[in-house]
């Protein structure tokens, strides 16, 4: 997949759905801006920490009728998954806003290259604020139309990650702040789906939700927000610095990826 260098491009991708679901997918898309793309060090041009293939990994979303909502910029153009003022969300190290390290603690910009104030600007007004305004807007409209609104946040990482956690991570990891972005029961319901299955999960362990689960959910207000941060062990060829589908390991998670928004999409009510 080769990156597009453009900065005329829609930040997002939309497809509207009629069911109280909405998927969110900030870290898939793979455009650059050209003063990024211009100032990247090799390394980084590869976009190695990219939530790789989730379209594809998600592509049966398509048989339900659920509301997507799929970032087109790269998450080194402007993290659309932190808050605007770049305030830190977790207390270990992470990248923020405009992220300037990879996950392997290398720079992302060559020496003195690094995006200006101007470009950084741009990037807010025209590609967060777009894509967080569709977010709200289209939790308004599904709140009003059911009752409630469920908003799934979809994510993918490298199993092993040193400067993020120990070890290795489990393969499904659900986070709804520790109870403050969803219901935990909708979580218990979602993470039960994996209970009998060959895959490892946890709830609210290194990952409990990033800026768009914690700052989107209320639950007390009937929107429920769900962070599914997957391991992409489950789905990608093992091989380090290689990017590609395993089509075996796809079909079996995509299994289960399915049952757990079948179930989203159940929920009549959720208290």
């Amino acid at each position: 997949m080769i990156p597009q260098h453009t900065d005329l491009i829609e930040p997002f991708e939309y497809r509207q759905g009629q069911s109280p679901l909405l998927v969110s997918m900030p870290h898939s898309g793979l455009a650059l801006t050209s003063q990024v793309s211009e100032s990247m060090t090799d390394m980084a041009k590869s976009l190695p920490d990219t939530d790789w293939y989730l379209p594809e990994l998600y592509s049966f979303l398509s048989d339900y009728d659920v509301t997507q909502v799929t970032a087109n910029y790269s998450r080194y153009v402007i993290d659309l998954n932190r808050p605007l003022d770049d305030r830190p969300l977790y207390q270990s190290k992470t990248t923020g806003l405009f992220p300037n390290i990879l996950f392997n603690g290398a720079d992302v910009f060559q020496p003195n290259k690094e995006p200006d104030q101007n470009h950084k600007l741009w990037c807010k007004q025209h590609i967060w604020k777009p894509y967080h305004a569709k977010l709200a807007a289209e939790l308004k409209r599904l709140k009003d139309k059911f009752g409630f609104v469920i908003l799934f946040d979809a994510h993918s990482i490298a199993p092993q990650v040193p400067m993020l956690f120990d070890g290795v991570l489990p393969d499904f990891n659900f986070g709804n702040n520790d109870g403050k972005a969803s219901s935990n029961e909708l979580v218990a319901a979602v993470a039960g789906i994996v209970q009998n299955t060959p895959y490892s999960k946890i709830c609210n362990g290194r990952f409990k939700g990033g800026y768009i689960t914690r700052s989107l959910g209320s639950p007390e207000l009937g929107i429920h927000a769900v962070q599914l941060e997957l391991s992409q062990a489950t789905y990608l060829r093992e091989v380090p610095g290689v990017f590609q589908l395993d089509s075996a390991k796809l079909n079996d998670v995509q299994n289960v990826l399915r049952q757990i928004i079948e179930v989203l999409i159940a929920q009549k009510r959720v208290t």
